[in-house]
């Protein structure tokens, strides 16, 4: 009788714990967000004003336009966050995820990054590293042919990664592993 009841609260808390990470994913269909993913009890939502997830990437920010960053807003940031990380990449790419950008060490006082951030305007002693153009900075994008997905991942870091500017994708990982308090995603397509 003792195991039976043990494995229903079992299953029950199971469900439960379903229910909760289920719950954190949500639309927001005016802000422009959203895949929020829990980690520890805290999940972050990442928008912008440019697009809204899963809708398309203005021309502005791809290498058919002016190829700029567009701008990013975040927030569900918890206090033990020392930085954060974006990576844009593209798992839609031939042959591998594109990566098209890469920005590390931002202070965890920053809720985003304004439209066509560079190096020199970004926050103290944060970085950008090298994207799969093989240049620091973004990379808009610049599929050969049909819809691709863009995925914004944002980070919230228990320490300072300490990489140099210029650091790849592979690298910020590395740095990074053990190290991620929580995170978000924001998807946007563009087709050509």
């Amino acid at each position: 009788m003792r195991r039976l009841i043990a494995n229903h609260l079992g299953n029950a808390a199971a469900a439960g714990l379903l229910l909760v990470y289920l719950s954190s994913c949500s639309s927001n269909p005016g802000g422009g967000s959203q895949v929020q993913k829990t980690i520890g009890g805290v999940a972050l939502k990442i928008t912008s004003n440019a697009f809204e997830e899963n809708s398309a990437i203005p021309k502005k920010y791809t290498c058919d336009g002016d190829n700029v960053s567009p701008p990013l807003q975040w927030s569900g940031l918890s206090s033990g966050v020392q930085s954060l990380a974006l990576v844009c990449d593209d798992p839609d790419a031939p042959g591998k995820t594109w990566v098209h950008w890469v920005v590390y060490d931002l202070p965890p006082s920053t809720t985003g990054l304004p439209e066509n951030i560079k190096s020199a305007t970004l926050p103290k002693d944060a970085k950008q590293g090298l994207n799969d153009f093989k240049q620091i900075g973004y990379g808009g994008p610049c599929p050969p042919s049909g819809t691709h997905r863009y995925f914004f991942h944002v980070y919230a870091l228990d320490k300072k990664t300490s990489l140099n500017e210029g650091a790849t994708r592979e690298q910020l990982e590395k740095a990074m592993a053990s190290h991620i308090l929580a995170q978000g995603v924001l998807m946007g397509t563009y087709k050509r």
